[in-house]
């Protein structure tokens, strides 16, 4: 008997596991980062909406750590290993990171998703994760989707085409 697929949905400052035929989906990728890490071979992925680059800055303590990407991929790789992906195998696939609106000053407090590329980007490095593809940057809103089975992320963005990576 053949399991029906289902479109699992990551919010904003979430994440989220699937194996096929299940295939996982977020939306408002605006400055915000989708960071899909995959075991192609055991056919398992994860996705985390990255909303900020650095949870250092948060004055709370029991704070929301898929919010960030300093605390969010590490507890994605720690599900991935979980549910059966080797630690070896792991890839990365990125989308999103816009700069959404258009400001004169230069701040890097302005440039959230420029920050947020680079600090998913040193994250996966750290833990020696490649990046097999990504979509980021730009100035508009992506919506994003994952099969595990095909091992493509989809990427819609606003008035273009969609495109898999």
């Amino acid at each position: 008997m053949c399991k029906d697929k289902t479109v699992v949905k990551v919010g904003i400052a979430d994440l989220k596991i699937v194996t096929p035929p299940d295939v996982i989906r977020t939306s408002g990728l605006g400055s915000c980062v989708g960071v899909v890490i995959y075991d192609s071979i055991k056919k398992v992925a994860g996705l985390a909406h990255v909303l900020l680059p650095d949870s250092k800055s948060t004055k709370q303590e029991n704070f929301n750590r898929h919010k960030y990407a300093d605390t969010a991929v590490s507890i994605l790789i720690n599900e991935l290993l979980v549910n059966g992906g080797r630690r070896f195998a792991l890839k990365a696939k990125l989308a999103g990171g816009a700069q959404m609106f258009q400001f004169t000053s230069s701040s890097d407090s302005i440039r959230i998703g420029a920050r947020n590329i680079e600090a998913v980007r040193n994250q996966l490095n750290e833990f020696h994760i490649p990046i097999v593809s990504s979509d980021v940057g730009g100035n508009v809103g992506r919506t994003i989707e994952f099969d595990p089975i095909t091992c493509q992320l989809k990427v819609r963005k606003i008035n273009q085409e969609e495109i898999y990576i």
